[in-house]
């Protein structure tokens, strides 16, 4: 995996914004795969990190310069055109012509050396073309890179070998040919025809009309257009020049000056590889996470509390708040199946739409079955569950059966006075009797209803705490778990989409 640092990149002439730019999205690429880790194939992991490594050697070399190439045979006066073009009389014309593989190249701009290092350019070979002097004549081509190649139908292998590794390389091909030679099989066959499709990335120059009649210069740029087509390739442009007479010579600045304000062929092709690797690490995300709906706890909370047994504990312990038992209540085994299925419930819910690797480490990073077992019985085990009966509910049966322990005595009073033969009972006696008793039962109905109050208020209270303490074992057990992993497929999905343009 590509983890190296990007390379910094200073804005100058050939260090622009598409340099800037694509340095962005490597390093976005970058951050995808050590984030995306074992969750990407490996066979995209690699082939992605071969790409950026690559973009980012070519980052370092600029993508927003323009490279254009003046090919063409012997004597077709491509050194001439190439000092006509750059106003400078700096390429070896005629005899002084050099018989070695060298490249001649000039530079409008001041930070084109990286690159032409790559091109493989002699430092003696190499010229920068603006400068104070210029003012801002020269402004227009600021970015071209003019390279004067050698002669492609020279008797030397090396040359032809040069020809060959740069042409892919160029922005734009200048074609130069002469009145003479413009029909060259070794051009036509040799190079032209398997250029069909690149049309819009060549120019023809027919070179040296000076050397004809002015009233023939149309036939022969005719004749030319006519090989073109032959040779598969329409369209093409075909310009005289002489760069004797100056003829053309400004025209085809001009038209350099249009190219210098295009995207680098470069910049196109290191742009499509990124975006081709950005692409192979967006399918292995999926189009979007789980939404937070997904996430909810309830539903898991329910499972695990029924496989605790929390609601048995629960009215085990309003039973003793009652005082219909006096058993101590405790939570029993926790049930395995139960267990099993909140988690694969869980599992269920938070991993459609994502892709196998990135479900299968979210199954590896929350709780076992076995963990989440000994999670719910270690966290119900600090839940309270102790209980006793209401001392309110108490001292109401209390005051209960004095009132009806009061009453019985009243009443029997008032039947042995009655039938005792004695002094007869006030009325008071029997009221005070009557009223004892019903304030008796009263006070038992009370009391039982304050029992059974506080049995439901204990049984919640029990319910609350095992439902907290489970929410808990699932928030952490499962919930951030998987909110990890979520967050880590987002951030590679939109690290993969801002790569794309």
């Amino acid at each position: 995996m590509s983890t190296a640092e990007p390379v910094p990149v200073a804005r100058g002439a050939l260090h622009g914004d598409e340099t800037l730019e694509l340095a962005h999205r490597v390093v976005a690429l970058d951050e995808a795969l050590v984030i995306g880790a074992e969750r990407l194939e490996p066979a995209v992991v690699a082939r992605v990190a071969r790409s950026i490594d690559g973009v980012r050697e070519r980052i370092e070399l600029g993508v927003d310069q323009t490279v254009v190439a003046l090919v063409g045979g012997t004597g077709s006066g491509k050194s001439s055109l190439f000092n006509a073009v750059c106003g400078l009389d700096f390429a070896d014309v005629g005899v002084k012509r050099p018989t070695t593989s060298q490249i001649t190249a000039c530079v409008w701009g001041e930070d084109g050396d990286p690159l032409l290092d790559w091109l493989t350019v002699a430092e003696d070979r190499r010229i920068v073309r603006e400068s104070l002097l210029d003012g801002d004549t020269e402004a227009p081509l600021r970015g071209l890179v003019l390279l004067d190649l050698p002669d492609h139908d020279s008797i030397e292998p090396a040359h032809r070998e040069v020809v060959d590794r740069l042409l892919p390389q160029a922005d734009l091909l200048v074609w130069v040919v002469d009145p003479q030679k413009y029909a060259d099989d070794a051009l036509h066959t040799g190079y032209l025809q398997r250029l069909v499709g690149h049309e819009a990335a060549m120019v023809v120059v027919l070179n040296q009309v000076d050397t004809v009649p002015p009233d023939v210069r149309g036939d022969l740029a005719d004749d030319v257009a006519r090989l073109l087509v032959e040779d598969g390739l329409t369209g093409v442009d075909v310009r005289p020049i002489s760069t004797v007479t100056g003829e053309g010579v400004a025209e085809l600045r001009d038209l350099l000056s249009a190219v210098v304000r295009t995207r680098s062929l470069a910049a196109k092709r290191a742009g499509a590889e990124v975006n081709d690797a950005a692409a192979l690490v967006a399918a292995q995300v999926g189009l979007r996470e789980p939404s937070p709906t997904a996430l909810a706890v309830g539903d898991v909370v329910e499972t695990l509390a029924s496989a605790a047994g929390l609601r048995a504990v629960a009215d085990a312990v309003a039973a003793v708040v009652r005082g219909g038992s006096r058993t101590v209540p405790a939570f029993g085994a926790v049930q395995s199946d139960a267990v099993d299925l909140a988690r694969a419930a869980w599992l269920a819910a938070v991993t459609p739409g994502l892709p196998r690797r990135w479900s299968r480490d979210v199954a590896e990073r929350v709780a076992t079955p076995a963990e989440l077992r000994l999670a719910v019985a270690d966290s119900l085990a600090g839940v309270g569950v102790a209980a006793r009966r209401s001392g309110w509910a108490a001292t109401v049966t209390v005051l209960a059966v004095i009132a009806l322990g009061a009453g019985a005595l009243l009443a029997s009073v008032a039947v042995g006075s009655r039938f005792g033969g004695g002094e007869p009972a006030n009325g008071w006696t029997t009221a005070g009797a009557i009223a004892l008793v019903v304030l008796g039962v009263v006070l038992l109905v009370v009391a039982g209803a304050v029992r059974r109050a506080a049995a439901r208020r204990r049984a919640s209270g029990v319910l609350r705490a095992g439902r907290s303490a489970l929410e808990h074992v699932a928030v952490v057990r499962l919930v951030e778990p998987t909110q990890v992993v979520l967050a880590e497929h987002r951030r590679v999905r939109e690290l993969a989409a801002s790569a794309i343009r």
